[in-house]
């Protein structure tokens, strides 16, 4: 089976997280994500999450801590994902072009969208957290 790596990031912005909607004509379109993408040779995750966020949303953020790493098997590729703690300064405006759409969320609504099978278990992993 094929391993894909990716970083992605918890990204935040006034208290709320930044999250993206994939493309309907791409794997997965429609459902929600922790932006990020593939870690390409040579790179770190926290090299690859700056310069994905870059090129899909145009925006420059700070990568802070590693939060977790999971690995979910799709039907046909293995994710190998790691989260990280980021944020967002304010500056530019977002620009989106390898997603439907975007939104800032707090971590309570979060469990209102409909997440890519590797993302879920962030999403309740962050859930889980509020309610201790």
């Amino acid at each position: 089976m094929k391993i894909v790596t990716v970083a992605a990031g918890l990204i935040s912005y006034h208290g709320k997280y930044l999250i993206a909607q994939r493309r309907k004509d791409k794997s997965l379109g429609g459902f929600w994500e922790f932006p990020g993408g593939k870690i390409e040779p040579g790179e770190t995750c926290e090299q690859c999450l700056k310069r994905e966020i870059k090129e899909e949303f145009d925006i420059d953020i700070d990568v802070q801590d590693f939060i977790s790493q999971k690995v979910h098997d799709y039907e046909t590729f293995q994710l190998n994902m790691s989260l990280y703690h980021a944020s967002w300064n304010g500056n530019g405006e977002i620009h989106i072009c390898d997603h439907e759409q975007y939104a800032w969320v707090t971590i309570e609504e979060m469990e209102q969208y409909e997440w890519a099978g590797a993302d879920i278990p962030f999403v309740e992993m962050l859930t889980k957290k509020l309610t201790k």
